[in-house]
């Protein structure tokens, strides 16, 4: 069995505590960018897998507790074979509650995919890639399971909260988390920029192409923060120093409030496709 990295051991345990906690921030937000604009940022993802009578098969790597899933299975469309792999059971188990049973589900890892080559048609991710450990490795996995010319499209973090909120939560969580946060590096920085991606994928994958999406959001300070507690970063605070940022947080953000209490914020994600040469 292969052992987990202390990185994947920590998501593990995060994911049976908040099952579903992706699709619950992410799935009830309209998601944009320069070129068009979606209900979701998962909805940005179904939106390239064609709706045809040919047979089509689509990997949902990540999938989670199934959300995006379930948007391509509602279509109902006769030929679309849905497969889904999580490193998480408790995520699994939640997509089997909702998912029709010709929705095939598997646990594993990005780096070590059950699946045979040249099987999958689309491969699609939600706001997971850039959490995994051994990159190249999953990208090889990704490329050996798609035919030639088939479709990768992944949305990733590109800054985390939009707006002068972030630069305002920098601020009082770095000096927080330089005493209280022990060490752990979640995946690899290329993820996190276009140059990074093109490193990448350049040796197996063709046509690259990115968008920034933005997920705006007005909540009030007390959601805001409520959501702030479900990221790794302030999960993994001990409950005094997760104390001392919420104190803190909210008396620098007081002055960021509009006339009826909300703040101007969001989620600042970006969209990367590629065709497997």
């Amino acid at each position: 069995m292969t052992l987990l990295t202390a990185a994947e051991t920590y998501l593990q345990d995060f994911h049976q505590r908040q099952v579903g906690v992706t699709s619950a921030a992410f799935a009830h937000l309209p998601a944009s960018s320069r070129t068009g604009s979606w209900a979701s940022s998962y909805d940005v993802l179904t939106s390239l897998v064609p709706a045809v009578d040919t047979p089509l098969s689509v990997l949902d790597l990540a999938c989670g507790d199934g959300h995006l899933l379930g948007l391509l299975a509602a279509r109902r469309q006769p030929r679309l074979h849905l497969l889904g792999v999580d490193m998480s059971q408790a995520e699994l188990a939640a997509a089997r509650a909702t998912l029709p049973a010709s929705v095939l589900l598997q646990q594993g890892r990005g780096q070590a995919l059950d699946l045979p080559s040249a099987s999958v048609d689309y491969l699609v991710s939600h706001m997971a890639l850039m959490l995994m450990d051994d990159i190249e490795q999953v990208v090889r996995e990704m490329r050996r399971v798609l035919r030639p010319g088939g479709q990768f499209a992944a949305i990733v973090g590109r800054t985390f909260l939009l707006g002068e909120v972030n630069d305002v939560f920098m601020r009082v969580f770095k000096p927080i988390a330089s005493d209280a946060l022990p060490p752990l590096r979640f995946g690899d920085r290329r993820t996190a920029s276009e140059a990074g991606w093109r490193e990448l994928l350049d040796a197996s994958f063709a046509d690259l192409a990115s968008d920034d999406i933005d997920v705006p959001w007005m909540p009030m300070p007390a959601e805001l923060w409520a959501a702030l507690t479900d990221t790794y970063d302030i999960d993994r605070l001990d409950d005094d120093a997760r104390q001392r940022l919420r104190s803190a947080f909210m008396d620098a953000v007081a002055p960021l409030q509009n006339g009826d209490g909300k703040i101007a914020t969001g989620w600042g994600l970006r969209l990367v496709r590629a065709r497997a040469a």
